[in-house]
């Protein structure tokens, strides 16, 4: 590698150039016995899938977003009823809630974490709700709608703390829908429990996308719902197929949103090399912690806390100058991003639903600061040596500057 080679954000040459044959085969395979919706691929997939997350069922479908949109339904949250949520997501998590008929309601997140702080559940909860108890049901005290779900999303590869989030849920009679289309194989330990427990096992369901950029990713589009409700997958494997029961006997009205065989095919040569992958990914992540030692004021560093095991779909920094910081970056031709630059409450698709600017202080004030470094199995300590130098060379301009 010279100098001045680029540093991808994120590789996805190498993994498919290695694992070549092994996906070529697939596409042979579906070709050679005209195999590409639904069969023994996919289901065989859904099964070690399933088994990777600690779960009785796996439903494979067309998206993440299908995959979250079909959980929530096939929960029984519909029209009128309101979805809890966080603004600092991609925006399929509202797209989700929203084309399921529901509404959302955003709370504010973790500063630690990032993730959905359930101090702020509660306190939406107590200060906005109340709770129906001949109905056994929440409603929102302003438009008394019901408040039905949940969805935690578990950001970078890190899940939410899901003990609390789990008790407010039974306390209130709501449904969780866990968002882990970034969440891989990532792990949190239940004080409750006194186990570790698999990202998509905890909530009623769990929605996972495997879009190529993901820890497991499809070379194409493709999600995946897991559950342990039996009834729950039953009624998601209707919805993905035009709500058929059988072929041509539809029970209810669905959608088209079934998984390709040769995705899934593609997905379960992968899935024997995730364990591998996500250990790569964390120790690159300690090696930006050890990199980072020298120079502790330059970046807030992601914090994880004893209770979770990241698998690191991103590497997420906070820091101030964020875009001089990443022209200087670029400049260096090292490849970056922002994950996610604006919060879901202040876009523009959601401009007319009365969110005030500075109603969610913490999520708008970290989306002015973070920066995603480049991180990947295969990412080389000599390459995040040279990313950590960079904003070592961009400190000392800037103290340069201010010292004149």
């Amino acid at each position: 590698m010279t100098e001045n080679a680029r540093i991808s954000f994120l590789d996805l040459i190498t993994p498919h150039r290695e694992l070549r044959e092994q996906l070529l085969a697939v596409v042979d395979g579906a070709l050679s016995t005209a195999s590409f919706i639904g069969g023994p691929i996919v289901e065989g997939f859904e099964r070690d899938f399933a088994g990777f997350c600690d779960t009785g069922h796996c439903v494979g479908v067309s998206s993440g977003t299908d995959a979250l949109r079909f959980a929530l339904m096939a929960a029984g949250v519909g029209t009128g009823d309101i979805v809890i949520t966080v603004p600092n997501t991609f925006i399929a998590t509202t797209e989700a809630i929203s084309q399921s008929g529901a509404e959302f309601a955003f709370i504010d997140i973790d500063e630690a974490t990032y993730n959905l702080d359930p101090g702020k559940l509660r306190e939406y909860i107590e200060q906005k709700c109340s709770f129906d108890r001949s109905g056994n049901r929440l409603v929102h005290r302003e438009t008394s709608k019901r408040v039905a779900a949940i969805v935690p999303v578990h950001l970078y590869g890190q899940m939410a703390d899901m003990d609390p989030i789990l008790e407010i849920a039974s306390e209130y009679n709501l449904v969780v829908i866990e968002d882990a289309c970034q969440a891989h194989g990532a792990e949190y330990f239940s004080r409750k429990e006194n186990r570790w427990r698999k990202a998509g096992s905890m909530g009623k369901a769990a929605a996972f996308s495997f879009y190529p950029g993901k820890n497991l990713g499809a070379c194409g589009e493709a999600g995946a719902l897991t559950t342990n409700d039996s009834e729950l997958a039953h009624k998601v494997r209707m919805i993905r197929d035009h709500g058929q029961a059988k072929k041509y006997y539809h029970d209810i009205e669905g959608y088209n949103g079934r998984l390709d065989a040769i995705q899934a095919g593609m997905l379960n040569v992968k899935l024997k090399y995730l364990a591998a992958w996500t250990e790569q990914r964390r120790q690159a992540a300690n090696n930006y912690r050890e990199l980072f030692e020298a120079i502790d004021d330059v970046a807030i560093l992601p914090y994880e806390p004893e209770w979770a095991r990241s698998v690191y779909h991103l590497f997420v920094v906070r820091v101030q100058d964020r875009e001089e910081i990443q022209r200087h970056l670029a400049q260096a031709h090292i490849d970056t991003g922002i994950h996610y630059p604006i919060p879901l409450h202040l876009q523009k698709a959601y401009s007319g639903r009365g969110y005030a600017p500075e109603g969610l202080p913490i999520a708008e004030r970290v989306a002015t600061e973070i920066l995603s470094l480049p991180m990947f199995p295969g990412l080389t300590h000599a390459q995040q040596s040279r990313v950590v130098e960079r904003l070592l060379d961009f400190r000392d301009i800037q103290m340069t500057i201010s010292s004149r």
